[in-house]
């Protein structure tokens, strides 16, 4: 299947719910999937409350997950945006780099700030706070298409490993800056949208 990226966009208290109580991430990203973050809310109230939840944890960690609030999103939050393996190739277009480049325009690979070390995928989900989403807002309407689609070049991609390493094929047969395109315009509205409302978004690769 791969590594495909999902955004979600929420209002900057759920985000800052997140920050503060990590585990309801799974509330958000698989909420369809009970024991994941059953699993995550028994783990943190263990290490909290240490040698002695280690010792009898079993009962207190249990306590700890139904007495939890649950996660409510409203109806302007949840998932906008599925980037599928296109992620990387628009990091690339937006820094010209393989994982780095000048911020926000980075955000794809390494902006924002992770919530916690709670593995959701290929590592922890990301939250960008509504101010650093203005910002990116900004930042891909002063860029238009065209200008992206002249920093497309397949072999120094391919040469950079930019994933999923499908920039040289012939574009006749797998058009895969056309791929890259598709799924700019779906990011563009995501972001476009969340700046509009104020609200942050969550980056989560699986």
């Amino acid at each position: 299947m791969g590594m495909v990226m999902e955004v979600y966009a929420v209002r900057d208290t759920t985000l800052q719910r997140l920050l503060a109580d990590p585990p309801l991430v799974w509330q958000l990203v698989a909420p369809d999937d009970p024991d994941m973050y059953e699993q995550a809310r028994a783990e943190a109230a263990a290490s909290a409350l240490g040698f002695f939840a280690r010792l009898f944890g079993g009962k207190s960690a249990t306590t700890a997950a139904a007495n939890a609030a649950p996660l409510v999103l409203a109806d302007d939050e949840g998932s906008v945006a599925d980037l599928d393996k296109a992620w990387h190739g628009l990091h690339y277009l937006f820094t010209g780099t393989d994982e780095g480049g000048n911020s926000p325009l980075d955000f794809l690979a390494v902006g924002g700030e992770e919530i916690d070390t709670i593995e959701v995928g290929y590592g922890p989900a990301r939250a960008l706070a509504p101010p650093l989403v203005a910002e990116i807002a900004m930042k891909l309407a002063s860029l238009s298409d065209a200008d992206l689609q002249s920093r497309f070049n397949g072999p120094a991609m391919i040469a950079k490993k930019i994933y999923p390493e499908i920039w040289d094929r012939d574009p006749a047969e797998d058009d895969s800056l056309g791929y890259l395109m598709e799924n700019l315009a779906g990011l563009r509205k995501a972001v476009s949208d969340a700046a509009s409302r104020r609200q942050g978004l969550v980056l989560v690769l699986t």
